[in-house]
């Protein structure tokens, strides 16, 4: 904390909003600069086909402007679980919110879903036009409750909407102060970060304007402009123009932010809220003492004086009154500010007056002024308000570098609202972050998923153009930002590059062959093999040793533990001082092959572990075990070193022998052998090593190939597992007997049995007496983990082992990787291991956070692609007899389901209960068909839905199906048998009651629910007095002022 900080700063970590013209934050700022108004100009055409009359339209007052907003008919209700039926019941407020929210903490790199986070939500929308206009009193939703409407559209459901869907388990708080509204909700999040109520906070507002697409009428005195252009603070201002959007911010406190390398675009460093009281010529009118009020405890909060604040983003909506009065607060609250020293302006100026979304879309323009150092424009204040005159502002029309006041660049936000509750934020520039850590050289994984295979494509796309403009980004920052900060979907897609250049170009070639894709599946972990002797060249691992950190320092480790049990540095045989060539030939004897292939294997075991990837259960070849052991537990790394130093010396002096490689199963290789001959190695299902002299050895190829079996010599000295090793065994039992062993910590196959090593054979000295000599059951091993659904990494040099574990038929859609390159050049091995950690991701393998990111900073970055889809309830047209086309359609396609009055045979023939069981499924779940075993709640059902569901088939059937019978048998097919079973009785009854008794209907749950009753008022009204009441309410609005 520097000395200018009081403690009590909020950091502002992300943004998102969607604006009228349909842009994004990036877009809002490109519009400020430009000075370009969004506001939609509706031609005649348009005007007619959103509903509005011929003489509406002609009227002289009518202003055919609003800041409207793109496919506010559009949600990707898929994304976020919803079935098609329940999204078209949603507010569109709400599910812009809901949208905003997610591209909000996910650009913050806040969406982790760590719950030991606590994420607060503070939210608002305005009340609900879509539920008055397009849902009351529509015949096409006969079928939905009353309940689901309200709780579909009730502005108290958003913050609460957005925690559910989004796991979000901090405060969830709905503000509702009219126009101030969203900005009163930051003031209570940094109130909630502050009193540590919760770590993250989510705050803003959303609103549309339903109907929409008309404009307005112009009443004189009103708040509403003559001519459809907002001018604040100009002498020619008529009033405001309204419109529709979502502005959300992410606040952390700045100490954590600073902490976690969060993307700080600006500082909080006070606000306060109020309310004007009686203090006012009436209730819809703005008070000077309130906001003068309301500003001084802001700056009071934030400790800075009003004469190093460079801008005020004012609350300007161009109305006589509102500007009179607020520019007269404010010169009282900057009394003694030198004059035209604070530049003033007003976002709504060019995107129109978003209502309770205003005050924070007025916030994200003050922050991106202050991260710019530009002064923003107001373009249509040509004739500036006499109310400016020799006061401390100023209102310049084009964009300024900000100016030096003395003090860090400083701005102010204002937002007031109907019936008087004021907010004021006083935003301080972000300070200087001192340099990230240099990152280690080297290539950068970068992953990417989605929920289907489409919005991938889209996520490739945008992210490949913003690295394309910005090729200067660290990469380290961009794979540590994708990987440790966002949610991961089932179809992913990986890439390894060096710069953020060379990623975009990458990710812009979709079929080039350094792109990967894939649908991750369940694995129950990763398994990783650890090769044994045979997989060695010379200077494997020397890339690694040079460029990670961690690779060098596990290898120096070993290297020093095995200095007394060895005659040379193990490192001038793999990764030599200078130019000097790693030796190779003495890396083929096996009392140094066997610790230099441990000591890289377990060196590169660390490197992945630090990388993010935690085995879930090991296995090795041979001298893998001890790996394998070490790293479960069973040895410490000194007595594994040093037993695997015991071990190659005493193996290496037994007689010479030969190996070979033979494609039969073990067991009919076994009936073939010599007696000198011993199995050394069931590999594969039907792939075999045979050992013993080498006389033999060469015999039996021969003898192998006459009969047409294909076989390999292995370049080896010795005959590993087999007699030939019997006069290491008591020495190598003495050695083991004064080393502690303790059981695993980690499952580890034996080599041995082919199962899981047990604590008792762990711990037992003479199992690792009979691992050296007995045949080697990885094939065993290799079906046990496949069958556990393991996926498998092979750690260590060359691709050996998975290539023996994808010759297994269980191996067929499973995922198999190798970290090392197999050939003797060590160039790749930074891109193999990246590779081999994508290759695992894009299977399903979870991986933890990387280490080397520590240090790494968020930076902000493309967000979800939405796959929109028009989910929408088209008004009832009064003037127009019938129903709209898309209600129709909706109508008939549930026009065969069974009239709920209607009597039914009890016990009919499944088949019709199924048909009836599917129609109305199709119905209540708002989709174009389903299958007999589709899951109920995999379609989007819901429990509230579920007893609707039962409800029906109930009605429709007259069968007393219980009200949990939905989770029973969530699929048609079997509640279409469930319906069977209770309908069974009924055929041995008379004939008489063939016909059986519908089931009576119990009372709503919801029969004393206010809400409920508030709904069946406003249903009882008609159509023209509601109209009426709705027409009252906004003249008594508009003779007001905001």
């Amino acid at each position: 904390m520097t000395e200018q900080e009081t403690g009590l700063e909020i950091a502002v970590v992300g943004l998102a909003g969607r604006f009228p013209g349909g842009g994004d934050v990036d877009e809002l700022w490109r519009t400020v600069l430009a000075g370009r108004e969004t506001i939609t100009r509706f031609t005649p055409a348009e005007l007619a086909a959103a509903g509005l009359s011929e003489a509406d339209r002609a009227h002289p007052d009518h202003v055919p402007a609003h800041g409207a907003l793109p496919e506010v008919d559009r949600f990707d209700a898929a994304f976020f679980g919803y079935s098609p039926r329940d999204a078209r019941l949603i507010d569109p407020q709400q599910r812009l919110f809901l949208e905003c929210a997610w591209a909000a903490l996910e650009r913050s790199g806040h969406l982790t879903g760590d719950p030991d986070r606590l994420v607060g939500v503070y939210a608002a929308c305005a009340a609900s036009g879509y539920l008055l206009h397009h849902l009351f009193r529509n015949p096409a939703l006969d079928a939905v409750s009353e309940y689901e409407l309200m709780l579909a559209n009730d502005k108290d459901s958003l913050p609460t909407r957005v925690a559910y869907h989004l796991d979000l388990r901090g405060p969830a708080v709905a503000v509702q102060t009219a126009c101030s509204s969203s900005l009163v909700a930051v003031h209570l999040a940094v109130q909630g970060l502050l009193a540590r109520e919760c770590d993250v906070a989510l705050a803003g507002g959303a609103h549309v304007r339903l109907p929409g697409g008309t404009g307005y009428r112009y009443e004189p005195g009103g708040i509403m402009s003559r001519d459809g252009h907002c001018r604040p603070f100009d002498a020619r201002a008529t009033g405001t123009v309204g419109g529709d959007g979502a502005a959300l911010v992410v606040l952390r406190r700045l100490a954590d932010a600073r902490r976690d390398g969060d993307p700080i675009h600006a500082v909080i460093r006070g606000s306060a809220v109020n309310n004007d009281g009686r203090v006012k010529v009436g209730f819809t009118a703005p008070g000077v003492d309130g906001q003068v009020a309301v500003i001084r405890a802001a700056q009071q909060v934030a400790e800075v004086d009003p004469a190093t604040i460079g801008y005020v983003e004012a609350h300007g909506t161009g109305t006589d009154l509102g500007d009179q009065i607020e520019l007269r607060a404010l010169g009282e609250a900057f009394r003694g500010v030198a004059p035209g020293r604070c530049a003033l302006g007003s976002v709504k100026s060019l995107v129109g007056h978003l209502d309770v979304a205003a005050g924070v879309t007025g916030l994200i323009k003050a922050v991106l002024a202050l991260q710019h150092r530009v002064v923003p424009p107001s373009p249509y204040c040509t004739e500036p308000h006499p109310g400016l005159a020799g006061g401390p502002f100023r209102v310049n029309t084009a964009p300024l570098p900000w100016p030096d006041l003395g003090a860090p660049p400083r701005a102010a936000v204002s937002s007031f609202g109907i019936g008087g509750t004021n907010a004021h934020v006083v935003l301080e520039a972000a300070p200087a972050v001192a340099p990230a850590a240099p990152a280690p050289e080297g290539p950068r994984l970068l992953v990417l998923s989605a929920r289907d295979a489409d919005a991938l494509d889209r996520a490739r796309t945008r992210l490949a153009a913003h690295l394309a403009e910005q090729p200067d980004l660290p990469l380290a920052d961009v794979a540590h930002t994708l990987r440790g900060t966002r949610r991961e979907f089932p179809h992913r897609l990986v890439t390894v590059a060096g710069s953020a250049k060379e990623a975009a170009a990458q990710l812009a070639d979709p079929d080039g062959a350094l792109v990967r894709t894939g649908l991750a599946g369940e694995p129950a972990g990763v398994a990783l093999l650890f090769p044994g002797q045979g997989a060695q060249y010379a200077g494997m691992g020397g890339t690694l040793y040079r460029t990670e950190p961690v690779y060098r320092a596990a290898l120096d480790r070993c290297a020093e533990l095995l200095r007394p049990h060895l005659d040379r540095d193990l490192r001038a045989l793999l990764c030599p001082p200078g130019d000097a060539p790693p030796a190779s030939g003495e890396l083929d004897e096996t009392r140094l092959t066997q610790p230099a292939l441990f000591a890289v294997e377990y060196a590169l075991a660390e490197l992945l572990r630090h990388r993010g990837l935690r085995p879930a259960a090991l296995a090795g070849h041979s001298l893998g075990e001890y790996v394998a052991a070490c790293l479960a537990g069973v040895f410490t790394l000194p007595d594994a070193l040093a037993t695997v130093a015991v071990r190659g010396r005493l193996m290496q002096a037994q007689p010479a022998g030969s190996m070979l490689s033979v494609e039969l199963p073990a067991d009919e290789v076994a009936a073939l052998l010599p007696p000198s001959v011993s199995v050394a190695a069931a590999n594969a299902p039907r792939l075999s090593t045979v050992s013993g002299e080498p006389a033999a050895v060469a015999a039996l190829a021969a003898a192998l190939r006459e009969r047409g079996v294909a076989c390999r010599e292995l370049r080896t000295s010795h005959a590993f597992h087999s007699a030939l090793m019997d006069g290491a065994l008591p020495a190598f039992a003495a050695h083991l007997r004064t080393v502690p062993l303790r059981p695993p910590t980690l499952p580890v196959v034996s080599n041995v049995t082919g199962r899981w090593l047990t604590d008792a054979e762990a711990t037992d000295p003479d199992y690792w007496v009979r691992q050296l000599r007995r045949p080697v059951a990885f094939s065993a091993g290799v079906e046990l983990l496949l069958a556990q659904r393991y996926a498998l990494a092979e750690v260590g040099p060359g691709r050996t082992l998975a290539t023996l574990a994808r010759q297994h038929p269980a191996a067929r859609g499973s995922t198999v990787v190798t970290t090392l390159p197999a050939d003797r050049s060590p160039a790749g091995e930074d891109v193999a291991v990246a590779t081999a950690l994508g290759r695992l991701w894009l299977g399903g393998v979870a991986l933890a956070p990387d280490a080397a990111d520590g240090g790494r900073r968020r930076v902000p970055l493309p967000t979800y692609p939405f796959a929109r889809q028009r989910h929408w309830v088209d008004p009832l047209a009064s003037s127009t007899p019938g129903l709209p086309s898309a209600l129709a359609q909706v109508r008939a396609s549930t026009a065969g389901v069974p009239d709920p009055a209607a009597p039914s045979t009890a016990g009919g023939d499944r088949d019709d209960a199924y048909e009836v069981v599917r129609r109305i499924w199709v119905e209540l779940l708002g989709v174009d068909d389903v299958g007999p075993h589709d899951d109920f709640f995999e379609l989007g059902g819901h429990s509230l839905l579920g007893t609707r569901v039962v409800a029906r088939i109930r009605d429709a059937l007259g069968v007393d199906l219980p009200p949990g019978a939905i989770f029973e048998s969530p699929t048609p097919a079997g509640l279409a048998r469930a319906v069977a079973a209770l309908a069974a009785p009924a055929a041995h009854e008379p004939a008489g009651d063939a016909l059986a008794t519908p089931a009576p209907r119990a009372p709503a749950d919801d029969a004393d629910d206010p809400l409920t009753d508030l709904l069946a008022e406003i249903r009882a009204l008609s159509p023209e007095r509601l109209a009426r009441e709705l027409h009252l309410a906004r003249h008594e609005e508009r003779n007001g002022d905001v």
